[in-house]
């Protein structure tokens, strides 16, 4: 399989990581990071704790990852958590309104993950 083909097999758009990291093989490189981005576990366990600042940063965080590899769907999912959360401003969802998010952001994340992972090992 090729990096684009993984790009294609998780829903990315493999243009939009080309134009910020311009070569396939820094794209594998970087694509194969995201296993290691504290940003998802951050977020998980700032939900479960109810830190809602970490939320933030931590939504902020893989927003920003996730658009910078062409990621879109899961940029999208995290950057919708990160304005819930941003300081300063107040909530507009419930609380099962942000569960059913954060589900679906993980799951999400954790196909692309799988998919990486076994794009990873060849």
């Amino acid at each position: 399989m090729t990096v684009q083909e993984l790009y294609d097999s998780i829903g990315g758009d493999f243009q939009a990581a080309k134009k910020i990291l311009q070569m396939d093989k820094i794209i594998e490189r970087f694509i194969k990071k995201l296993l290691e981005d504290p940003s998802y576990s951050s977020l998980m366990d700032a939900w479960k704790n109810q830190n809602y600042k970490e939320l933030f940063i931590s939504a902020h965080s893989l927003k920003g990852v996730c658009f910078n590899l062409g990621l879109p769907k899961l940029a999208g999912e995290a950057s919708e958590l990160s304005e819930e959360f941003r300081p300063g401003t107040p909530r507009k969802l419930t609380d099962e309104e942000v569960a059913a998010k954060i589900n679906a952001l993980s799951d999400l994340y954790l196909d692309t993950r799988s998919k990486i992972e076994a794009f990873s090992k060849g």
